[in-house]
């Protein structure tokens, strides 16, 4: 089983609601996920206790440079962003270096399975 991780606990009542509905992930990621997987959405800290909020399948894996995102793509991801730039900056801050346009970026689409 894999699993699509978030660090912050924001986004579990995002993700609980459905309100996030895609993750914007820096760099190629099309080899971890694949469009019908089976993954676990999960919350916590890398190497810490997470928890499971519920199983998703991938709709769809996307790369592209990070300046083709589209406006949609940005709503799914938080729909408090609104712009590009405002993406550049989250993956900045997550990833703990400057991220440009010009960097790939995966999006993934997923959607929760009922149980």
């Amino acid at each position: 089983m894999f699993a699509i991780n978030f660090y912050s606990d924001a986004y579990a009542d995002m993700l609980r609601k459905g309100r996030k509905s895609a993750t914007i992930r820096l760099g190629d990621k099309s080899d971890k996920y694949r469009s019908g997987q089976i993954v676990w959405v999960t919350i916590g800290r890398k190497y810490g206790v997470r928890q499971k909020l519920f199983n998703a399948i991938i709709d769809s894996v996307c790369v592209k440079p990070a300046s083709e995102l589209t406006p949609r793509e940005i709503e799914k991801e938080s729909p408090e962003l609104r712009r590009a730039e405002d993406v550049l900056s989250l993956l900045s801050r997550v990833y703990d270096r400057a991220v440009s346009q010009d960097d790939l970026v995966t999006v993934v689409h997923f959607s929760k399975v009922l149980e």
